[in-house]
């Protein structure tokens, strides 16, 4: 029995041995070959994907909020006091220059105005009449003066009559008198046609007067019929048919307002327009093209207006509670979509960048003050820590203002296997398609609840 248990025994140890010198040699090839699973073997490096920065031209925008106000904008008041007796116009319809608005009675206006036509009518008249007296005192000079004529021959004769006493002095002196009367008889009708003469200047003065009153009665009634001044789209009416209104009265009867085109008024920073002017100065941002007025506009939902706009002047008053300025675009309305009031985003062009430096945002990382980095790899192949300042964010990428240089080899993906002073290996990185264009993923198909 015992020597039974002793051959099981030996047995026993002897496959044991087998076993453990076939396991040895296993590890010992696998050693050898350089395998993962071979103890103390180093793993390879990991794989990342990496980018090479280039210097690019990029055109850079800035987006304001703005609103949109009227074109035009007329606010229509009466000009002269009355009852509203009709209001001829639909609420929020479109009206053009000189239609008629509002009826005012004009009853009190009519009879102003005949009142004035008849007071021109009289004046006309008493200038006719002061004309005609003028034609009759002119006469009677010409008359004044022949009897003059005859008293100086009456006289020069009973002269020389007396001279050689053949007359008494008696009739000498009555010839005498006689011329006297006569040239005060010529005087007096010459002053009478220059009084004459002075009433036909103020019978024309009555008449233009008149006229002036005739004028100003047909203003006020014309004033009476109150029209568009503009052509645009009136809003509600603050009064109705029989309302009493007043001559230049505070508050408007209607609205009319032009909305094509319209105007965006958007506010920018002084600070803003101060960094720009600098950076121009200094060369660092070109100032673009020529379609650099041109402006692009958003609605309030986010949507894109299908018309650009044109930035026409930018003010000359900084406000004072904001620190900013208004600039004014105009933009093409022709279906009526945008309505003044409306809350509005405008994206304009400040300039060129023709050296720019992007980076991937999905590649930039914040150190622990919030300042950005990124990983690159270096001439050794290894990963190392590159802190840079980004200037601004253009699409999915930052504009990379110092700190990057042309050549660097920036991480993109596989940053989580990155470890700074680590070997990775390279792989170029390619761009995802925007979504909608061909080879870009399509949409999630639907799932539908049991």
């Amino acid at each position: 029995m015992r020597n039974k248990k002793a051959f099981l025994a030996g047995i026993l140890a002897g496959a044991l041995l087998c076993l453990a010198t076939i396991w040895s040699g296993m590890s010992t090839v696998d050693a050898a070959d350089g395998s993962p699973g071979a103890p103390g073997a180093a793993p390879p490096p990991p794989e990342v994907a990496t980018m090479v920065l280039t210097t690019q031209r990029v055109s850079l925008t800035t987006e304001l909020p703005g609103r949109t106000s009227g074109y035009l904008v007329s606010e229509i008041r009466p000009q002269v006091s009355g009852l509203i007796q009709k209001r001829l116009f639909t609420e929020g319809s479109d009206v053009k220059a000189g239609d008629v608005l509002y009826q005012i009675d004009p009853a009190p206006y009519q009879a102003g105005y005949d009142s004035a036509a008849a007071s021109l009518d009289t004046a006309k008249k008493t200038a006719e009449q002061a004309r005609a007296a003028v034609s009759a005192s002119l006469a009677n000079v010409e008359r004044q003066k022949a009897t003059l004529a005859l008293a100086k021959t009456d006289f020069q004769r009973a002269d020389d009559l007396f001279k050689d006493k053949a007359v008494s002095a008696a009739e000498r002196d009555h010839a005498s008198t006689n011329l006297d009367v006569a040239t005060a008889t010529v005087r007096a009708a010459e002053a009478q046609v220059t009084s004459d003469r002075a009433a036909i200047a103020a019978a024309d003065a009555a008449i233009n007067q008149a006229q002036a009153a005739v004028q100003a009665a047909q203003i006020n009634l014309n004033y009476t019929k109150i029209t568009a001044p503009i052509s645009g789209r009136v809003g509600r009416s603050s009064v109705t048919d029989g309302a009493i209104v007043t001559a230049y009265q505070p508050m408007a009867l209607a609205t009319i307002q032009a909305l094509d085109p319209i105007y965006v008024d958007v506010t920018q920073s002084t600070a803003e327009l101060v960094r720009l002017r600098n950076r121009i100065e200094k060369g660092a941002l070109q100032p673009g093209s020529s379609e650099q007025k041109n402006v692009a506009i958003k609605l309030e939902n986010g949507d894109a207006y299908p018309h650009e706009g044109v930035l026409g002047f930018r003010d000359v008053t900084v406000d004072p509670t904001t620190g900013s300025v208004i600039l004014r675009i105009t933009v093409p309305n022709p279906e009526g979509m945008l309505l003044p009031g409306m809350f509005i985003r405008a994206t304009l062009e400040e300039g060129v960048l023709d050296q720019a430096i992007l980076v991937p945002q999905q590649a930039v990382s914040r150190d622990p003050k919030g300042n950005p980095l990124v990983m690159v790899v270096d001439g050794e192949g290894k990963v190392a820590p590159k802190p840079f300042t980004a200037e601004r964010a253009i699409g999915d990428q930052w504009i990379a203002s110092a700190g990057l240089a042309v050549g660097d080899h920036v991480i993109v993906e596989g940053l989580q296997k990155a470890r700074p002073g680590t070997p990775v290996k390279e792989v170029p990185y390619t761009p995802a398609p925007p979504p909608g264009a061909p080879g870009a993923p399509g949409p999630a198909p639907e799932q539908k609840s049991s």
